[in-house]
């Protein structure tokens, strides 16, 4: 791919502002260290996470997944609390 725009990340992201939102993240991980999905030299990470997600690399977690990885983790709050008491 030699340039890369929204309308290729919209292909696999239904929503703008849902993009906006994994590829910031995304960019979080790769300051932080993350390995890159693709290869892309010399490119900024924007760059580099908008085509992590064009290419299908990253992908939008399904809702309820989420949702229940909140539960549990409020539940092990729970737990801790309680045992520090």
């Amino acid at each position: 791919m030699a340039r890369i725009t929204v309308e290729d990340c919209l292909k696999k992201v239904p929503n703008r502002f849902i993009l906006e939102n994994m590829v910031a993240k995304r960019v979080r991980q790769i300051r932080e260290g993350s390995e890159y999905l693709v290869s892309s030299p010399k490119n900024e990470d924007v760059v580099v996470s908008l085509r992590e997600v064009a290419a299908g690399k990253v992908v939008l977690k399904p809702e309820k997944e989420t949702e229940e990885e909140a539960e549990k983790e409020t539940e092990k709050e729970k737990d801790e609390i309680t045992a520090e008491i």
